[in-house]
């Protein structure tokens, strides 16, 4: 079941979700420390994690889920959202060149389909970050954030559910190692906590992230004579207007 966009949008306006929008950015930021040129899509409710990369990117897009509900962002600024039905995105194949799910892939009944509509918008050579709760973490297990709701995932059941839908994992990682507290007192030194827990704990912070490619071809075995034949999954429509990056790469 889907989470509401008004409680989204509540729990990060609060002091705890903004600290968990703090630490998760700083996260993401690692693995994609420069989107210049790029079209960069955050399918969910992607929004609190995307304001970085609008002075770098080509353009940045928020698709929000029917079932969740949409919020206009940025508030005070032209409009970047766009309310979607998550198996039928309405960009054209291999439009996208950063692919960024939150609070999206924990909530769908149909995980496959929706990576297979997020393989299908990604431009070859893109990358996608999928963000979920952790099984092993506080947060997927006390009720104060929206991470608790949906289903979590161990990082060894979010590569297995990335490489069956073409995707190959490139780099995972946790972050949240300050569990899910009101305290200001433990929110005040969440810089440090998650720095201790990135050192000591890495299995246990609260979200997984995970940073994969699209993959465009798998090898196909035959019993007589065996050997590799390499095939195309799908005939990509044309595109008209790359964007920056994809002409750069």
């Amino acid at each position: 079941m889907w989470t509401d966009v008004v409680d989204l949008r509540e729990f990060y306006a609060s002091r705890l979700g903004r600290a968990a929008r703090r630490l998760t950015r700083a996260a993401l930021r690692e693995q994609w420390p420069n989107v210049s040129g790029a079209r960069v899509l955050g399918l969910g409710y992607a929004s609190p994690y995307l304001r970085p990369f609008v002075a770098e990117a080509e353009r940045v897009m928020a698709a929000m889920p029917a079932p969740m509900g949409a919020a206009r962002w940025p508030v005070l600024e032209p409009a970047l959202t766009t309310l979607v039905d998550e198996f039928d995105l309405p960009f054209p194949d291999r439009s996208v060149d950063r692919l960024l799910l939150v609070h999206a892939l924990e909530f769908t009944e149909h995980a496959r389909t929706l990576l297979r509509e997020c393989w299908r918008v990604l431009a070859d050579g893109g990358t996608m970050i999928v963000v979920v709760p952790n099984r092993a973490g506080a947060w997927a297990r006390l009720e104060r954030s929206p991470f608790a709701n949906g289903l979590p995932y161990s990082e060894g059941q979010l590569s297995r559910l990335l490489k069956d839908n073409m995707f190959a994992p490139l780099d995972t990682a946790t972050a949240l190692f300050l569990p899910p507290t009101r305290s200001r007192l433990l929110l005040g030194s969440a810089n440090a906590v998650e720095r201790l827990g990135n050192r000591w704990f890495s299995g246990f912070g609260g979200v997984v992230i995970s940073e994969c490619a699209k993959q465009i071809a798998l090898p196909l075995l035959r019993e007589a004579p065996r050997h590799r034949v390499y095939g195309a999954l799908s005939k990509p429509s044309r595109i008209t207007g790359p964007s920056p990056a994809t002409r750069k790469g």
